[in-house]
């Protein structure tokens, strides 16, 4: 069965791999999946149509038959325990690896998340150059404790997993505002990340992608 993926029809970034849907993207890629993608503009993703796969209106949705999933660790997940070489066969560091997974989206994406929107949706707000910094320093904060706990290692618990991709594709979010740079070992696990073939491929599909569509407005 084809597999189906929505994504931006002008993804915010211009397709340089912020977007959720890169992440899907590479996991598939890793499990050498074959994929359509099905752009959506912004207000398709607020159209019953595109409700019935999303409740929130949000991007990626994942269609494979009568199988339809929201949320892009979800996705991963679904990806990963269907296709061997992401998760570890043995029970304790899968259930490590996934524990990872959760962290990235639960922990750590949230404060960088919350640095980006502090940056776009709220800087014309009076109290925007005040809440800046405040915020860029809880972005520091947990990277500095992954970055404790990564310590020299290439990945976060032996082998590559879908917990190492999760958080690389979380931990590009912080590139633009430099923070990544200022920890070392962290831009070095991500570049990586990004050094895997597979994710070259989201990476460049993703690109081409909204190089390929028309602007919108």
């Amino acid at each position: 069965m084809t597999i189906t993926i929505t994504a931006f029809e002008r993804s915010p970034d211009g397709g340089m791999g912020l977007a959720r849907d890169t992440r899907v993207r590479w996991v598939l890629e890793e499990a050498g999946l074959p994929y359509k993608v099905r752009p959506v503009s912004f207000s398709a993703m607020k159209e019953p149509a595109h409700l019935a796969l999303h409740p929130f209106g949000q991007i990626p949705t994942y269609e494979e038959g009568d199988l339809v999933l929201f949320e892009s660790g979800a996705i991963i997940f679904h990806v990963a325990s269907h296709h061997p070489g992401l998760l570890p066969e043995n029970a304790n560091a899968r259930a490590r690896a996934i524990t990872w997974m959760f962290a990235a989206l639960n922990s750590v994406e949230p404060p960088i998340f919350d640095l980006t929107n502090a940056k776009i949706a709220e800087r014309d707000q009076p109290w925007a150059k005040d809440r800046l910094p405040m915020v860029a320093d809880r972005v520091r904060h947990r990277l500095g404790q992954l970055s404790a706990r990564l310590g020299d290692a290439e990945w976060l618990d032996g082998a590559f997993s879908a917990g190492d991709l999760v958080m690389v594709s979380v931990l590009l979010r912080t590139r633009p505002s430099g923070i990544l740079n200022e920890f070392p070992n962290l831009a070095a696990y991500v570049a990586r990340g990004e050094a895997r073939p597979a994710y070259k491929r989201a990476f460049a599909a993703q690109l081409a992608f909204n190089t390929a569509q028309p602007a919108v407005g």
